[in-house]
C-alpha cells in the first residue's frame, strides 16, 4: 500500500478549493483518505496555504511522499526544508 499526500477538490462549479490529504495510492481522488493535513485555495487573493506542519512531518516519517502538485505546495511553504 501507497502512501501519498495529495489533493482532493472541494467547493461548486468553477469556484473550487482543495484539500491536502493523505491517501492510499489506489482510493479515487474523491474517495476515502486517511488524515486531512492542509488546505488549498487558489481562488483567493493572495492565495490561502494552511498546513498542520506537525502531521506531514509524522506521515512523512512514516513513509508518504507527495505528488508533484503537492510537492510544489510544500515547497512554496518551506516544509521540504524542514524535513531534511
Amino acid at each position: 500500500m501507497a502512501v501519498k499526500f495529495r489533493l482532493t477538490r472541494y467547493g461548486g462549479k468553477k469556484k473550487p478549493f482543495y484539500r491536502i490529504i493523505v491517501a492510499d495510492s489506489s482510493a479515487p481522488r474523491d474517495g476515502r483518505f486517511i488524515e486531512k493535513v492542509g488546505l488549498y485555495d487558489p481562488l483567493k487573493t493572495p492565495v490561502v496555504i494552511t498546513l498542520d506542519r506537525e502531521k506531514i512531518k509524522a506521515w512523512y516519517k512514516k513513509g508518504a511522499r507527495p505528488t508533484k502538485t503537492v510537492e510544489n505546495i510544500f515547497k512554496r511553504e518551506g516544509v521540504l526544508k524542514e524535513l531534511t
